[in-house]
C-alpha cells in the first residue's frame, strides 16, 4: 500500500506538471491568434498573418518555457509547412506543390554545417583531452597567485569559447579550478567568487569571436547570406575586439575587487580530476586511453581546419566546405565514432534550423517588411534603432535561450536595415545584435555557464547580477561603434 501510494503521488505530480504545461501552450496559442488576427494590421496579407502567428507563438513558448526550446523549433517548422508551404500559402501558385521545402533547406545550409564542425572539433578535443591538458599547462603557470590565475582562467576561457560550446568550456574550466575550489569558505572566499564570476562571463563573451563560437552568430550570418556574405575571418574582425574589451574590462574590475580582498595567493585542496562532457548521458572516457597519434591528428586537424577559416579570402574554399572536410578527416581517422555522434547536443543544432527556417518564413510571407516599415517610421537615426534592437536583444536573452531571441529579432532587423539603407545596414544591424544576445548574463539561469558557476554554491545571485548588468549596459554601445564602421570597411 505504501509502494501504490508512493507511485499515485508520484504520478499526480507528473500529471500536474503536465497540466500546467498544457495550459502555457494554450494560453501562448490563443494570445499569438489574438495578437495576430483580431487587429486589423494594415498592409499585411494573409501569408503574414499566418507567419505573425507562427512568430508570436514561437515567442510565447520560448519564454513561457511550456515546451523544450528546441521542440519550439520543431514546431515553427512543421507550422511553416503546413501553413505557409501549402499551395496557394505565402506562394501564390497553386500548382507549385513543393513550396514547403524552403522551410526545411535550413537543415543544410551552411551556418549548419559550419557549427556541426565545431560541435564536432569540440568532441574531439575532449576526447583525446586536449583541452583538459591546455588549460592544466596555463593555470599551473600562475603558481596560485590570485590575480594571474584569474587572467590565466579567463584567458583559456575566452579562448576555448571561441571554438567550443561556452557550456563545455565553463565545465572545464570549473573541473579545472577543482582544487582552488576545494579549500573551505574562509580567507579568499570572495576572490574565489570573483573568479568563477570571470569564468562564466568569459565563457559567454567567447562566444562572440566566431562564427561558430554561439549559435546566434551561425544564425546571422545565415540569415544575411542571400544579401551580404560574411566570412570567418570577417566574422573575428567584426565579433573578436569587443568580446576582447569587456573581457579586459571584467578582468580588471574583478582583479580590482581581488586587491580589496586582500587575497593575493589561492590555496588549494585536494579535488578529484572530472572528465567533462558536453552531453550529460555520454559515458566518461579517460583521454590516457586514447592513442597519442589520435591526439596529434585532431591537433593537425583543427589546426588546419582554423587556417583555412581564416585565410577563406585568398584560397577561396568556403568555410562550410572546409567544416565539411573536417568532420570527414576526423571520422576517417577513428577520432569521431558513433557513440561521439550521438553525444553532440542536437538539440541546438535544431533549434539553430529552426531559427532559420523562422527567419526563412517571417521573410517570404512579407512580415518581415511590414515590421521592418513599421519601425523605419521611427524618427530615429540607424545606429539608435540598431542599439534599441540590441537592447531589446539582450533583455529576451535573460529570459530564453539567447538563440531563441535571436530568432525573433534578427529576421527583422535585417529587413529593416534592407528598407531603409540596403545589404550593408542590414549587416550592420544583425551583427551587433548577434553580440548583444551573448552579452546577457544578469541572472543564474540566463545562460549555462552562469547556471554552472552558481551550481558550485560558491557566490550568490548578486555575483552575478552586478556584472551582469555592467555587461549588458556597454556591450550593445560597444557592438554598435565598432561594427557599424567595420561592416561599412569590410563591404568596401
Amino acid at each position: 500500500m505504501d509502494t501504490r501510494r508512493y507511485y499515485q503521488e508520484i504520478a499526480g505530480r507528473l500529471e500536474f506538471r503536465s497540466g500546467r504545461a498544457l495550459a502555457k501552450v494554450a494560453a501562448c496559442v490563443v494570445i499569438a491568434f489574438a495578437g495576430a488576427y483580431l487587429p486589423e494590421h494594415a498592409g499585411l496579407g494573409e501569408a503574414g498573418r499566418a507567419s505573425l502567428w507562427i512568430l508570436l507563438l514561437a515567442a510565447g513558448l520560448w519564454v513561457s518555457e511550456a515546451v523544450p526550446a528546441f521542440a519550439v523549433a520543431l514546431v515553427v517548422i512543421g507550422l511553416q509547412v503546413l501553413i505557409l508551404g501549402r499551395p496557394g500559402g505565402v506562394l501564390a501558385d497553386p500548382d507549385q506543390v513543393d513550396a514547403w521545402q524552403v522551410y526545411t533547406a535550413p537543415w543544410a545550409a551552411p551556418p549548419m554545417w559550419l557549427f556541426l564542425a565545431g560541435l564536432v572539433l569540440a568532441r574531439a578535443a575532449e576526447r583525446t583531452g586536449l583541452a583538459r591538458w591546455m588549460a592544466q599547462h596555463a593555470l599551473a603557470l600562475t603558481g596560485g597567485r590570485g590575480p594571474l590565475v584569474l587572467l590565466a582562467a579567463m584567458g583559456v576561457t575566452l579562448v576555448f569559447s571561441m571554438f567550443i560550446s561556452n557550456t563545455a568550456t565553463a565545465a572545464l574550466m570549473v573541473a579545472m579550478l577543482g582544487p582552488v575550489l576545494a579549500v573551505g569558505r574562509g580567507a579568499g572566499e570572495r576572490t574565489r567568487a570573483g573568479l568563477l564570476v570571470g569564468v562564466a562571463f568569459a565563457a559567454n563573451i567567447g562566444g562572440m569571436a566566431t562564427i561558430i563560437g554561439t549559435p546566434p552568430n551561425a544564425i546571422a550570418v545565415g540569415l544575411l547570406a542571400s544579401v551580404h556574405d560574411i566570412g570567418f575571418l570577417d566574422w573575428m574582425l567584426l565579433g573578436a575586439p569587443p568580446a576582447m574589451l569587456l573581457a579586459a574590462g571584467l578582468a580588471v574590475a574583478l582583479g580590482l575587487r581581488q586587491q580589496r580582498a586582500g587575497a593575493d595567493f589561492l590555496e588549494t585542496g585536494a579535488a578529484p580530476a572530472a572528465v567533462i562532457s558536453t552531453d550529460a548521458g555520454a559515458a566518461p572516457e579517460d583521454p590516457a586511453a586514447v592513442a597519442l597519434w589520435q591526439k596529434l591528428a585532431v591537433m593537425s586537424i583543427f589546426t588546419v581546419t582554423v587556417v583555412l577559416w581564416l585565410s577563406e579570402p585568398w584560397h577561396g574554399l568556403p568555410t562550410a566546405v572546409v567544416a565539411f572536410l573536417s568532420i570527414v578527416a576526423l571520422a576517417a581517422v577513428g577520432v569521431i565514432r558513433s557513440q561521439d555522434m550521438r553525444a553532440l547536443p542536437w538539440d541546438i543544432l535544431i533549434l539553430l534550423a529552426g531559427g532559420l527556417s523562422l527567419g526563412v518564413g517571417v521573410a517570404e510571407s512579407g512580415l518581415a517588411r511590414w515590421l521592418a516599415q513599421g519601425i523605419a517610421e521611427v524618427p530615429a537615426a540607424p545606429w539608435a534603432l540598431a542599439l534599441g534592437l540590441c537592447y531589446l536583444t539582450g533583455l529576451l536573452s535573460n529570459l530564453m535561450s539567447n538563440t531563441a531571441a535571436a530568432n525573433l529579432i534578427l529576421p527583422v532587423a535585417i529587413a529593416l536595415g534592407l528598407e531603409i539603407g540596403g545589404p550593408v545596414l542590414a549587416a550592420q544591424f544583425a551583427v551587433p545584435i548577434a553580440l548583444s544576445a551573448s552579452s546577457a548574463m544578469c541572472l543564474a539561469i540566463s545562460t549555462p555557464p552562469n547556471a554552472i558557476v552558481y551550481a558550485t554554491g560558491r557566490l550568490g545571485s548578486r555575483d552575478l547580477l552586478a556584472g551582469g548588468l555592467a555587461v549588458g549596459a556597454v556591450a550593445p554601445p560597444i557592438a554598435v561603434a565598432w561594427c557599424f564602421p567595420m561592416v561599412a570597411w569590410l563591404s568596401g
